[in-house]
């Protein structure tokens, strides 16, 4: 853990993480599966954060890769393999939407964390970082979009590519902040929290957690619009028309 570091942060975080967890897991139909191997990352992850593992700087290829690699293997594996697309289309897309309100707790860390100069301030909505926009505006799209349903199809599309451009932004800028051979910006207080036990998780599990929720919105908003498309063209609607 990071020495000096208010413990309410790492608190606060861990909440948001096992938060995350929990809201995934109810929108995998409260899976047992599931709960079970993202724990088993989550545990995984914890155990090299606190040995030190990721500290390493200079080591090629950078260790931040076991991190990232196997959530992005395993998001690819859902949606090339006929047994992840059926698990894709079982989600829970209103909780899914939900889930990215997580993204506020996780803004307001980052924040704190360049406060005590463990990020740079361009991670932070002071900076570069505007992914907190997706987090406040997450819930009146999750409540129009499929609790009360007022939002069209093509509305939910728009708004999960821009929160997944926030998104990008963020994960790009942390990327070439962090301390290795490929670093390009913050080079006065680089990205180093993340290094460090609990925030290994914000790589290894948030953000991909994130990334596939809106990308399985924007697959199954795809479709959807697809099919109204089709019915507003078809022989018989025309007909009717």
């Amino acid at each position: 853990m990071i020495e000096n570091l208010p413990l309410y942060i790492s608190l606060v975080f861990g909440l948001t993480t096992f938060t995350t967890l929990l809201l995934f897991c109810r929108a995998a139909r409260n899976s047992r599966t599931v709960l079970l191997v993202l724990s088993g990352w989550l545990v995984l992850q914890a155990l090299a954060g606190l040995s030190g593992f990721y500290r390493s700087t200079s080591a090629m290829p950078p260790r931040f890769v076991l991190m990232v690699l196997p959530p992005l293997l395993v998001t690819a594996g859902f949606f090339v393999t006929a047994r992840g697309r059926r698990f894709i289309n079982g989600l829970n897309l209103q909780t899914l939407t939900y889930l990215h309100t997580v993204r506020i707790p996780v803004e307001i860390v980052l924040y704190w964390l360049s406060v005590h100069r463990q990020v740079p301030e361009l991670m932070t909505f002071e900076g570069r970082n505007f992914d907190i926009l997706a987090g406040l505006t997450a819930p009146f799209i999750a409540w129009f979009g499929f609790t009360r349903p007022k939002l069209a199809p093509v509305t939910l599309l728009i708004w999960n590519f821009l929160c997944l451009g926030l998104l990008l932004n963020i994960v790009i800028n942390a990327i070439l902040s962090a301390p290795t051979p490929f670093q390009q910006f913050a080079f006065d207080q680089p990205n180093v929290a993340v290094s460090h036990f609990p925030f290994v998780w914000l790589p290894a599990f948030v953000v991909p957690v994130v990334l596939f929720a809106h990308l399985v919105a924007i697959k199954r908003l795809m479709v959807r619009q697809k099919k109204e498309n089709a019915a507003d063209t078809s022989p018989d609607t025309r007909q009717t028309a």
